[in-house]
């Protein structure tokens, strides 16, 4: 689901346009066809109710096949979007197509924020909700986690609303759950006081502090850490997200963390790009919806020739997941543009990654050499099967269905409420019902 959108249609209908093309990394051909492009809610749901099948697409971020089909697709970018804030609940209503990087200023004017966000501001609220996208930080949880109500367009073309207040007994399977029960029209978010925050980067971490120990107090030294490396036995760089006091703080960050020292200027977590793409790093304070992103919503971070693979693990055994994918180095280097590992707290929604267990992610960014990459996968989920991988739905992975679907105890709590919302199996695709069963 990527950062460039197609045209939009010239009509007020839910005509369709042409087929939807490829995905932001140019891996995924999101299929035939064909996509259409409501541009209000009726039209939307006349055109569900009519459907045989169908599915969304979001910005097009996804690195797997979760929004792709043989069937017709629909985008909501053409939809009205409308941000509407409610500063003495802090919450926000917001149309589902909106961006993080157009929601967020909006909040800051409001004197509010969210407590997280993803490591780009380009994706869609409802998108990034529904594939379970994260930040980084031991306290901090999903994305979807913030969700506290839902509207979306059941099979028949009904508009319902869910609400963890209402229906408190299936909203955790309601929100994060892969495009499966219907299309998100609008979500309600929680929403926090603003608050500002300052980064700076510090580079070669020691080795000694790349065990379960120091991972963990490394990742637990400020509010948002994220460590990049290239399987070498150490991390390259360290971004370290504060939060600030006010406009300026009285200590300034220090020149070195945990024996990793500051970078002298703005880097990139990827060799040869531009730190231009990248948010502030000087240690200044700011809005905290302009640090807690690694790149800036006024720039495509990067050209999208790749691929990504994510896996969570439990939080405390991070040291030892990597040392045993350590021992493939020498087949993941060719590979590999740069690898993070990110934090994220536990939380109870059902199809959830960190569902019931606080965890360490670890991610990879590979080149964009799609054989070559699912030849190596298999070896890298080996390594990691002694804790119990869960991986990330948006990203590429081999793991076999029924151990993706071992590590979820309400998954069948999921699918009676797919089988209630989506008798006929309006809003299925093979990449969900693989994983999720028929």
């Amino acid at each position: 689901m990527g950062a460039s959108s197609p045209s939009r249609g010239s009509t007020g209908g839910a005509e369709a346009g042409a087929r939807p093309g490829l995905s932001w990394s140019g891996t995924i051909d999101y299929g035939p066809g064909p996509l259409h492009r409501p541009t209000s809610l009726d039209a939307l749901r006349a055109l569900v109710g009519r459907s045989e099948r169908i599915r969304a697409l979001g910005t097009r971020h996804s690195f797997s096949r979760v929004a792709a089909s043989d069937a017709d697709l629909v985008t909501l970018e053409a939809m009205p979007g409308g941000i509407d804030v409610d500063t003495e609940h802090r919450t926000v209503r917001v149309g589902a197509g909106v961006r993080y990087g157009e929601l967020v200023p909006a909040l800051w004017e409001q004197g509010l924020a969210l407590p997280s966000m993803g490591s780009l501001p380009h994706i869609s609220v409802g998108g990034a909700s529904a594939t379970g996208t994260h930040g980084s930080g031991d306290r901090q949880r999903s994305l979807a986690s913030s969700v506290r109500a839902i509207e979306l367009v059941t099979a028949d073309g009904d508009l319902v609303g869910f609400s963890r207040e209402a229906d408190p007994e299936v909203f955790d399977g309601m929100v994060l759950a892969l495009g499966a029960l219907g299309i998100v029209t609008r979500l309600e978010l929680d929403l926090v006081p603003a608050f500002r925050m300052r980064q700076a980067v510090y580079l070669d971490l020691p080795p000694e502090q790349m065990s379960d120990a120091g991972l963990g107090a490394v990742l637990a030294s400020a509010y948002s850490v994220s460590m990049f490396h290239h399987w070498n036995g150490t991390a390259a760089q360290v971004w370290v997200k504060q939060e600030a006091e006010g406009e300026g703080d009285a200590v300034p960050m220090p020149e070195a963390w945990h024996g990793a020292r500051r970078a002298p200027g703005p880097v990139h977590p990827a060799p040869d790009m531009s730190p231009t793409f990248c948010t502030d790093q000087s240690g200044q304070p700011g809005p905290a919806f302009e640090v807690l992103p690694h790149f800036r919503m006024e720039f495509t971070p990067s050209s999208g020739a790749e691929i990504q693979s994510e896996y969570f693990v439990p939080r405390e055994q991070v040291g030892a997941a990597i040392a045993a994918v350590s021992e493939l180095a020498e087949r993941i280097r060719p590979l590999l543009i740069v690898s993070e590992i990110r934090s994220t707290a536990a939380d109870d929604l059902w199809l959830s990654p960190a569902h019931g267990r606080a965890s360490a992610c670890i991610h990879f960014t590979w080149q964009s050499r799609p054989d070559e990459v699912r030849a190596v996968l298999p070896a890298v989920e080996s390594a990691l099967a002694p804790f119990s991988p869960r991986p990330h739905w948006g990203k590429v992975f081999t793991l076999d269905a029924d151990a993706v679907r071992a590590q979820y105890p309400r998954l069948s709590d999921f699918q009676a409420l797919r089988d209630r919302l989506d008798p006929r199996r309006v809003f299925r695709n093979e990449y969900v019902d693989g994983l999720l069963g028929a």
